[in-house]
């Protein structure tokens, strides 16, 4: 009577390994992350042509203040007023928001209106001022 030996192979999965790697990766992009920083810049000039149609324009001014549609507004309401602004649009799909910001103001006043846009799933152009030529 010949009996046969099995020789089953394992399903299963070691994830031990696995996991021990996503854990160094999620460490290595935690203490990597911090290190990124944007540095200030000045908004540059452009001079090209192009004219981009326009849902409602957020003004930018040196001393932080901004307005929405030449309506002052802080940057506390700026979300809800772009929110309303978009609901009152015709087309919400195609909702685009223009910077006008004036020479000097920090990048980190443009990037608050760019998230908001981001939040709303806007487009957002940022306005240059023209190269003057001759």
């Amino acid at each position: 009577m010949g009996l046969k030996k099995r020789n089953k192979a394992n399903a299963e999965f070691n994830m031990s390994s696995l996991t021990d790697i996503i854990f160094l990766l999620l460490i290595f992009f935690m203490l990597t992350s911090n290190l990124v920083q944007i540095d200030p810049f000045e908004l540059p000039v452009s001079d090209s042509q192009t004219v981009a149609a326009t849902s409602v324009v957020v003004q930018i001014r040196k001393d932080g203040e901004m307005t929405l549609n030449n309506t002052e507004i802080t940057k506390a309401a700026l979300y809800q007023g772009l929110r309303l602004k978009k609901a009152e649009n015709d087309k919400p799909d195609d909702f685009t928001i223009t910077i006008v910001a004036e020479k000097g103001v920090p990048f980190s006043k443009v990037k608050d209106v760019m998230e908001a846009a981001g939040r709303l799933k806007a487009k957002a152009i940022i306005a240059t001022q023209p190269v003057k030529k001759g």
